[in-house]
Formats: structure tokens, sequence, C-alpha cells
């Protein structure tokens, strides 16, 4: 009967995740899904940390592949080039899997058909700033994104990490190499374009290690604002409403502070946009201190700030630094060949 289970390719990107990786590598190997029937790529990155010798220490469990380029990305589309699964699924490095997260995703794909199934993100803090990242990680309020606060299963735009049959990768092409941030994002957005399923599954349950402190917060979602904006200019229908409330406010917030120095009354400006969304932050920060405790409040709160404006930040200046690319022709994506009969025999 284990025969007839697919083989399943984990792929792990990392880059200097010595302090992150072992705990990761451990829950992996400890699944309860057949350890015939899947196998470990540990994608990195030129790390100059302790990660190479962490990864040593497990011998033949895995298999280590080299990544110049650095990016999560070209670290995707090398571990799918050298998989030998027909199932791909993307382990990150700061992310612990329940025992039962590949059987409940092998199961997913079969049951439901889809092309990508993936479950809901589980943000672990830390310590008093972290924990508060991970209530507000968790909020509507904070991220839009179905997988942050999903519990039941059904189609979705997207999912935290992802597990695939290797044939929507030989059908689509594979990750956007140019994409730091968001390639997830993309390369879902290509899958439903050309109709395919992307399901979460509650089940298949993880803990993601979110940032711990606020610089390493505003740092990570500037990011994610900036690379936004190549996503939107090679896909414009991808972008929902709720993508360009951030910048809007940033906008906003630049024009009344201009209007207040420079207009008479302009400072009334200033003060309605700033006090609209202060009411809100307010009214979003007590719902989840209500649930969470009152001493997390103001933290939250904070990480509700953060997380806006650097996002919003970053796709303003994105659709500055990338000014020129609204109007030039976007490469396709890497393609993935088709495996050979003889290949796909042996694996099976």
């Amino acid at each position: 009967m284990t025969a007839t289970l697919p083989l399943v390719s984990v792929i792990i990107p990392m880059r200097n995740e010595s302090n992150h990786i072992r705990p990761c590598l451990d829950s992996v190997l400890a699944q309860d899904y057949p350890a015939d029937r899947f196998e470990v790529l540990v994608v990195d990155g030129d790390s100059d940390d302790d990660s190479l010798a962490v990864l040593a220490t497990y011998g033949t469990r895995l298999r280590v592949l080299h990544n110049r380029h650095r990016i999560v990305p070209a670290a995707m589309n090398i571990g799918i080039r050298a998989a030998r699964g027909e199932v791909i699924a993307r382990v990150d490095g700061h992310t612990v899997l329940a025992p039962s997260y590949l059987g409940m995703g092998v199961d997913a794909l079969r049951r439901t058909g889809a092309d990508n199934v993936g479950g809901a993100m589980q943000p672990v803090g830390g310590g008093a700033m972290g924990d508060a990242i991970a209530f507000a990680m968790n909020s509507r309020f904070g991220i839009g994104a179905y997988f942050h606060f999903g519990t039941a299963e059904c189609e979705t735009d997207t999912v935290y990490m992802g597990m695939w049959p290797r044939r929507a990768f030989e059908r689509i092409g594979l990750f956007d190499p140019e994409l730091v941030r968001n390639q997830d994002d993309e390369l879902n957005y290509r899958l439903r374009k050309l109709g395919g399923r992307i399901v979460l599954v509650p089940t298949m349950q993880s803990r993601y290690q979110n940032r711990q402190d606020l610089r390493a917060l505003v740092k990570q979602f500037f990011q994610y604002g900036l690379w936004k904006i190549r996503v939107l200019q090679k896909h414009p229908r991808q972008m929902s409403w709720r993508h360009f409330v951030p910048p809007a406010f940033v906008l906003a917030v630049g024009v009344a502070l201009i209007a207040a120095l420079t207009v008479r009354g302009g400072g009334w400006f200033l003060a309605a946009v700033v006090g609209a969304y202060g009411a809100a932050l307010a009214v979003a920060a007590a719902t989840v201190a209500s649930r969470q405790g009152w001493r997390h409040y103001g933290r939250v709160l904070i990480a509700f700030a953060a997380m806006h404006l650097s996002w919003g930040a970053g796709f303003v200046w994105g659709a500055m630094r990338f000014a020129r690319r609204w109007w030039g022709e976007e490469p396709p994506p890497p393609v993935l060949r088709p495996e050979p009969a003889a290949a796909v025999a042996e694996r099976s």
C-alpha cells in the first residue's frame, strides 16, 4: 500500500538559518508519511553562518544544493529541477511542520484534484514584541490574505508555502526568478489564470516563527510592498483593492502633511486623515487584546502600524524604483520540461 503513495520532494530554501533550520528539518524528518516516499532537498544560498555545519549533521537524510543567486525563487527552481518526486512541497526554514503535514497534503491533492494545497499560517512569537507581531499577523486587519486567518477548507487565491503536483510546473512554468518577495503570489496567480485550483486545507498544520522586533518587521513588509509593484506590472489583475489601501494611506498622509505646512487650514486635513486611521487602529488592536490579553494592546497597535506603513511605503517606493518597467515587455517564466516516461516509471 505504501508503494501507491506518491514520492514527495520537500524543498527548503535557506540562507543563514542556523538558529531555525534544525527544528525545521527535525519536523520534516519526523513526518508520519512513509520515510521511503519522501526526499528532502535543502537549497542553500551561500550561507556564511553555521547553517552548513548544521546540515552536515544530518548526513544522507537530505541533499544539499547550492543557490548562487541567494533568493527564494532561484532556490525553488533549483530544487524543483533536481526533485525526483511527483509532488513538490515547499517548506520555509522558519517553519515547523506538524507530523501529519505531508500526509494531509497528499490526501488533499488526491481528494480535491487541486493544483496547489496548503495550510493556514500560524505565527509563533517570542518575547513581548514577537508575540504582539504574531497576534497582528493573525488578524484580518493586519494582513488580508485568507491563509492568515482562515479556518475552513475552501478554494482561495494563495496559500502558505504549498504542495503541487509536479505536472503543475510543467504546465505553467517555474517561479519568477526576479521576485525577491511575492514570488508565491505571482506563481499562484499564473496557476489560477490557466484554470488551476488552489485549496486551503486547515488540517495541514505548521508553525511559522515570525519576526521578533520592529526593525526586522519593517524591513520584511517594506520588501513585500516594494516587490508587489513588480507583480502588479506583470499581472495587473492579480491585485485586489486591499493591496492599494496601505499605499493610498501613505500618500494621503504625505499630501496632508504638505497641505498642513503650505495651506491655511491644511492641518485639519492632516488631523482627519491620521485621526481616521488611528481610530481604526485602536479598534482593531482592542479586538485583538480582548482575546489575547490587554497587556498586548499597545504593542499590537504598534505592530499593525508598522506593517501597514512599511508595506505602503515600500509600494510607493517600488512604483518609483521600477518606473521604467511599466511599459516594458516581461520575459516568460522559466520552463520545466516534462519528465521522460522511463523516469516516471523508475520513481514509482
